[in-house]
């Protein structure tokens, strides 16, 4: 199987606005970067991983993607998300992939283990999805083929794409992983991320104790 992974990334300066409340612009900008290279991080030592694709309009992001080994495509101004990772498709799919693997920028405890245990799920006509805590949004997909469904990411996306993917005839796998359930959106996931790195572990990823309310 060959199989890519895309990584589509917002402008760093910009992520993560819904956590203003609790940190800084330039705290937020280290949280998005620190985050965005582990997901790079553990992604480009898969194995099983032909190559990593990352689309992006921010030029920052893309020359941290091509510092730790991935391909780049520089996203329109004007694009969003489900027409940039269409997009990023139909590249990869030229360069003979057979698979595709969907991955967030903002996963902080992502790890090779998880990423290996989907991509072993995948069957010839398949898609597995790991969702987030909320069983809301989609924090992992594969699909095979690509272009097998269309993506359409956004609230509610994890049904929509379970939908989907039943109405094509693909086989439907579902994988739950506490580490990929978490991404960091709004101050509830900044505490939660907080207390994982306080049992000291990730010492990687940039610290807010004050912020999150941290003793």
């Amino acid at each position: 199987m060959s199989l890519w992974a895309i990584i589509p990334v917002k402008p760093l300066i910009y992520a993560k606005s819904r956590l203003t409340p609790v940190l800084s612009p330039d705290q937020r900008f280290e949280l998005a970067q620190a985050m965005f290279r582990h997901v790079l991080a553990v992604t480009t030592t898969i194995q099983q991983v032909t190559g990593v694709l990352v689309i992006s309009r921010d030029t920052k992001a893309l020359a941290i993607a091509r510092e730790m080994g991935a391909k780049t495509l520089q996203e329109g101004a004007m694009s969003n998300l489900n027409p940039a990772l269409l997009r990023a498709t139909m590249v990869v799919k030229s360069w003979r992939a057979d698979a595709v693997l969907v991955l967030p920028a903002d996963l902080p405890f992502i790890n090779a283990e998880d990423l290996r245990d989907m991509i072993a799920l995948a069957a010839d006509r398949s898609l597995v999805i790991a969702t987030d805590r909320n069983r809301d949004g989609t924090n992992a997909l594969l699909i095979r083929p690509p272009l097998a469904i269309e993506y359409d990411y956004g609230g509610g996306s994890y049904r929509r794409h379970l939908r989907m993917a039943r109405a094509a005839g693909l086989q439907v796998r579902e994988f739950q992983s506490d580490r990929l359930s978490l991404d960091i959106d709004v101050p509830q996931d900044l505490r939660e991320y907080q207390e994982i790195l306080d049992q000291g572990h990730f010492g990687h990823l940039p610290s807010f104790p004050v912020m999150c309310g941290a003793n």
